[in-house]
């Protein structure tokens, strides 16, 4: 008999171990950690609200994450790990137009909305609108049922 497995075995003993990993690998939860916050990334409200501060005037950064943190009390609260690559993202779909405070010395980045940025914020708000009421009216009826 050889001292090699044959292929069968090899590709049995591989199935078997990948099933192993699977078994042992935790679980992700289903729909992301909070129910909330989960539907309201999925929904693209992070590229909205985004888009309707810029359209306010040039921003930064910082500045945006500051915001969404403050007007949603923290619920959404924005990395730079999500917001420079969505930044970048908005601006290659021609979205957002951004420019350098310095441009000599790579300071601060200000976005400002251009014209599809435009249409395309309109277009959100219009696509929200249905989840968003019904998310608001969902919270109050929540806060009414445990708070009176």
């Amino acid at each position: 008999m050889s001292a090699v497995p044959s292929r069968d075995r090899q590709a049995a003993a591989a199935r078997e171990a990948a099933a192993e990993a699977a078994r042992a690998a935790p679980r992700p939860k289903r729909g992301g950690a909070d129910p909330i916050t989960g539907e309201l990334r999925r929904r693209d409200i992070l590229p909205l609200l985004v888009l309707h501060y810029i359209s306010g005037g040039p921003c930064y950064g910082n500045q945006l994450m500051e915001r969404i943190a403050s007007l949603t009390a923290g619920v959404l609260n924005i990395n730079p790990n999500t917001m420079y690559p969505l930044l970048r993202e908005l601006e290659e779909r021609g979205l957002i137009k951004g420019e350098w405070e310095h441009p000599e010395k790579r300071s601060r980045r200000y976005y400002s909305l251009t014209k599809a940025g435009t249409a395309e914020l309109d277009r959100m708000l219009e696509e929200v609108l249905p989840f968003l009421g019904a998310l608001a009216r969902s919270l109050d009826e929540i806060f009414g049922e445990l708070y009176g």
